[in-house]
Parts: structure tokens; C-alpha cells; sequence
């Protein structure tokens, strides 16, 4: 490759060693993949090429000046290694134990499953069991196994806001305190809730040296600067009072509690699949991570926090990005769903792997439905998100089930419940009377609200229809997914990964990371003055054996 370079700028010299220097394009390109390895760009007689071995001299003669003898010559540009377990913060992989600093994100209805989470974990990341939408004993089944599998490695279980529901999400946070889980990935929060601050501070003490110790760590994800704020802040006294006066926490730990943040960690939470406001990542992190060096400042934490990002991650480039951008950990989530530990249907992990980029759309969430809140769902292959938007429309114009139009609830019945109205309601009772008696008494006495339940079954079994892969419901599938996903998908076109089959979670994670590296060598270079031939930075899908032979040897 002939030489492009700024040479006015040289970095110093090079002396040969045993190794006659290499050109050509495949050298540069194999040189910067074997990440493990320092790269050293020359000069030799006005083309590129890689040194392996030999000595650099930084700084010292300059290019105008003639080598000191015919071994020597200029360093174009310079790379220093760069191994995965070395991208994001050493502070939060310190403080989580873990190996790389990446995190599957948790999915719904145990979307990320225990395999999931047990897979990444022995990896060295870490994983957070999709615990939102499960009934208790299934939730409990869970932590029981990976308190068992895990014993030594990271893992974390999902605690999502239940605005319409908080008796749920204070029986999910007494069944983490009395199973003793230690970590929670708390998502869709508006707003800091009594049970949050309480799984949050019970224990909270001082140690032999004067240090706070919070035993509960949570690692919030948030898309709004606003309750990033929340997050940042210690919990607020009004709530801290409360768990005194019912003697859930003592006087002391109240005290403790408000020299802590709400979070250990908070991951902003960009373009998303689930719970997401569709937020602009160049613009949502830089934004989160000026606030909390403000407030970290303002109450003069003795611990970091440390901010991550999510939504969008899906290639070598965006990974790259991320970490570039300060992120100090990344979080997947769509892609993930679509291996093969995923919980979730042979069916659905073949349409995530046809997504492309017009494929998503915003949808009413089940969880949220009389607020309004939406989720980013798969629009190809379903007609789920058109069908949960009708229904919000006639929950906005109608007062109960019995004012819809003959000809509106026809449809409805036939196409959307396969039954009358009277049975969906009877079906959402039998539901409700083990999960929350207390909003059946409120639908009888709120017309409205009956409707709101009926319409929300209808949501919240579409998703159980995909995970199962009901065949007689795929046109009703709710597949939670991101436009991640398409990017991923033409990433790994014509790799092995572009089959379904082939997707592990730590086979996918490692090549977003080696690649990220892998990126950000390339641009190393570049942004010395080299001007490197297109594809010379593409990185394709590797078999994860070669991966971790590569990095446990390297070729230096």
C-alpha cells in the first residue's frame, strides 16, 4: 500500500528486529484485528507497512533528518493494544466483579432467561434476569437457581415500575430482601417509589472504617435527564420518613441513606426495544454524564457512578462509539433476543433475525396502558402494534365496553379476543383474583377501568403468545425490539451469525467488543494522519473459540 501519511508529523523511528517489516493491505488489516498486540505503522520506502518486533524511538530525530542507519525508519502512526477486558470503566468492572464491562440488558416475561444470564455471567459479564411481568413463585424459582449455579459470578434480577400496580412491585422488592438479592436493574421508573428506597437502604451501615456500605445495589436505565436527576440523588426524606414510621428501616439507616445515590450505576437508556422515548444516544449520554459529575459534585459522593449506555448497540462500530463517547459500559438488549438462550420462540428469533431498518414502531404497553406510555415493538409479521393502538383509541373515546359501536366490537371480539367480551372479562378476573384482587373491585366499580383490563389482556398475552411461538396468535405477536436489530442483522449477513441457530449471547458479546476494539485501533490510526484503505476497519463475525484463542495468545 503506497504511503499516505502526513510525514511532517512522524512520531519517531523504528529499528528492525528479526522480523522484515510487513506491507500490503492484509498485513495492516490482520496487524490491527490481533488487538493484543502494539501496532507501528513505518515508512518503508514510501509504503505502509506493520511492525511486529524491533525497537521504536518516540520523538527524538525528525523525518527530515536521515535515519542512522538503512534499518531505521519513520513511525507513521502508532496503536497500543487493546484487549476487550480493557474497554469501559476498571471502576465498575472492580465493582461488579466482572471481566468486561458489558451488561444483557433484562427482558420481560423471562426473556432473559436463567441460561441467558448464566451464560454471560461465567463469561464475565453480567446478566439481569427478566423478571418483569412473572408471577412470584416463578420469579423465586429463578433466583433459587442462579443463587445455587452462580455462586462466585455476577448476576442481577429486572425491578420494573408498576405505577398501576404497587403492590406488586413491593412484593417483588420483599421476596429480593428475603432471598437476599443483592443486585436489581431497576427499569421504566418516572419516578423514585417507596419500595425502591426501601430495597435501596435496609441495611445500610458503616464499617470498621467509617465507610457507608450498601449491601442492595442497583444499577438503574433511564431515557429522561429528569429522573436520571432522581437516580443521582439520594432518596428523598419524605420516603425515608415513611420507612421509619413503619419501622421497615431504622433511624440510623435513614441517616446513612442520605449521603448514598438512589443508584450504585445508571445506564442511559437511548433507542430502544421495550419501555424507551426513542432519545438520540450522541445526545442522551453526554447530557446524563454532565449531570452527574454536577450532582456528584454537589453532595460529594465518595464513590463514582458509573454511566453506561444502551439502545442501539448492536455492531463493532456502535460499540466503539460508546465507549468513545465516555459510556462505562455497554447494554444490549434486542440483539439478545434473538439467540439462542433467549426465552422466547424458535419463531420469534427468526423474524428479529429478517428485521430491517423500517421495521419497528411504538406501541401502547400493557403495563402503562391508561397512561399512554408506549414500547418500540416489531411491526413486521404482526399486526400487534396497529391492533394495541386501536384498542387505546377506543379506551380514549369510549367510557366502558358496553358504549363501543356494534360494528367496533364485532372486530374486536372476532379478531382480536376469539371471544365475547363477557368471557375476555371473565378470563382477565380469573387473572386478576390471584395477581390483584383489589383491581377487580375497582373495575366493577369503574366502568372505564373494566375496559382498561380487557384491552390490556389482550397485550399482555401477546407477548406470551410469541414466547411460547403460538402458531394460532403470530399475527398477534408483541415482540419488544429496537432498530438495533437491523443493524445487527446486516452486520452479520452472509457470517454465521446470520442464522438464528448460531446466535449464543457470549458468542455475539465478544464480537461486539473485539470489533469495538478493533474500531477504535483503526480510528487510533487514522486520527494520526494515515489514510487507510475502505475495509481495512471491517470487522466480520468470528467463531468464539478463535476469538479467545486469539486474545489469550495473541501473535506478538
Amino acid at each position: 500500500m503506497k504511503i499516505q501519511s502526513k510525514q511532517n508529523n512522524s512520531l519517531g523511528w523504528w529499528t528492525k528486529g528479526d522480523f522484515i517489516p510487513e506491507t500490503g493491505e492484509h498485513a495492516i488489516k490482520s496487524a490491527i484485528a490481533d488487538v493484543a498486540c502494539p501496532i507501528y505503522i513505518i515508512n518503508k520506502d514510501g509504503h505502509l507497512a506493520v511492525a511486529k518486533d524491533g525497537t521504536a524511538s518516540i520523538g527524538g530525530r525528525g523525518p527530515s533528518k536521515p535515519p542512522v542507519k538503512s534499518s531505521d525508519y519513520p513511525i507513521a502512526a502508532y496503536a497500543p493494544s487493546l484487549h476487550p477486558e480493557n474497554l469501559g470503566d476498571p471502576y465498575f468492572k472492580k465493582s461488579h466483579n466482572l471481566r468486561y464491562a458489558y451488561i444483557a440488558g433484562a427482558m420481560a416475561n423471562g426473556i432473559t432467561s436463567v441460561e441467558m444470564v448464566e451464560k454471560v455471567g461465567r463469561a464475565g459479564m453480567i446478566g439481569f434476569f427478566g423478571a418483569a411481568g412473572l408471577p412470584l413463585d416463578e420469579i423465586e424459582s429463578a433466583i433459587v437457581k442462579l443463587q445455587k449455579t452462580m455462586a462466585g459470578n455476577p448476576f442481577g434480577f429486572n425491578l420494573i415500575h408498576s405505577p398501576n400496580d404497587p403492590e406488586l412491585e413491593a412484593a417483588l422488592v420483599g421476596l429480593y430482601l428475603k432471598q437476599e438479592v443483592r443486585l436489581v436493574s431497576a427499569s421504566a421508573y418516572l419516578d423514585i417509589t417507596f419500595p425502591l428506597v426501601y430495597f435501596r437502604v435496609k441495611g445500610i451501615h458503616q464499617d470498621n472504617t467509617g465507610n457507608i456500605v450498601c449491601p442492595n445495589k442497583i444499577i438503574s436505565k433511564v431515557s429522561r435527564v429528569e429522573v436520571a436527576r432522581k437516580f443521582f440523588s439520594p432518596p428523598p426524606d419524605k420516603l425515608l420518613i415513611r420507612l421509619v414510621e413503619r419501622k421497615m428501616i431504622t433511624q440510623e439507616e435513614a441517616s446513612l441513606a442520605k449521603s448514598v445515590p438512589m443508584a450504585d450505576d445508571l445506564t442511559a437508556e437511548a433507542d430502544s426495544g421495550g419501555h424507551t422515548d426513542n432519545r438520540p444516544a450522541f445526545t442522551l449520554l453526554p447530557t446524563i454524564l454532565a449531570l452527574r459529575d454536577e450532582i456528584v459534585d454537589k453532595y460529594k459522593y465518595k464513590r463514582p457512578i458509573s454511566v453506561g449506555l444502551a439502545g442501539g448497540i448492536a455492531t463493532p462500530d456502535s460499540a466503539a462509539a460508546a465507549f468513545a463517547m465516555g459510556a462505562a459500559y455497554i447494554l444490549t438488549g434486542s440483539i439478545n433476543q434473538s439467540c439462542v438462550e433467549a426465552g422466547t420462540s424458535d419463531t420469534v428469533r427468526q423474524m428479529l433475525a429478517e428485521v430491517r431498518q423500517a421495521d419497528v414502531t411504538m406501541a401502547p404497553a400493557a403495563d402503562m396502558f391508561e397512561m399512554g406510555v408506549k414500547v418500540q415493538v416489531l411491526k413486521r409479521g404482526t399486526m400487534f402494534p396497529f391492533r394495541a393502538a386501536k384498542l387505546y383509541d377506543l379506551y380514549s373515546t369510549y367510557n366502558s365496553l358496553d358504549s363501543i359501536p356494534d360494528k367496533e366490537k364485532e372486530i374486536l371480539e372476532k379478531d382480536f379476543f376469539r371471544s365475547s367480551f363477557r368471557q375476555t372479562w371473565e378470563q382477565t378476573k380469573s387473572f386478576f383474583a390471584i395477581r390483584d384482587p383489589a383491581q377487580i373491585i375497582r373495575a366493577v366499580k369503574d366502568p372505564k377501568h373494566k375496559m382498561a383490563l380487557v384491552f390490556r389482556s389482550y397485550l399482555g398475552l401477546s407477548s406470551n403468545w410469541a414466547n411460547s411461538g403460538e402458531p394460532s396468535r403470530k399475527i398477534d405477536y408483541q415482540i419488544w425490539c429496537g432498530p438495533a436489530m437491523s443493524a445487527f442483522n446486516q452486520w452479520v449477513k452472509g457470517s454465521f451469525l446470520e442464522k438464528p441457530d448460531n446466535r449464543k449471547t457470549v458468542t455475539v458479546a465478544m464480537n461486539l467488543l473485539l470489533g469495538a476494539c478493533v474500531a477504535t485501533r483503526v480510528n487510533w490510526i487514522k486520527n494520526q494522519g494515515v489514510t487507510l484503505q475502505p475495509g481495512i476497519g471491517k470487522f466480520s463475525p468470528m467463531e468464539l473459540s478463535k476469538i479467545m484463542g486469539m486474545l489469550e495468545t495473541g501473535h506478538c
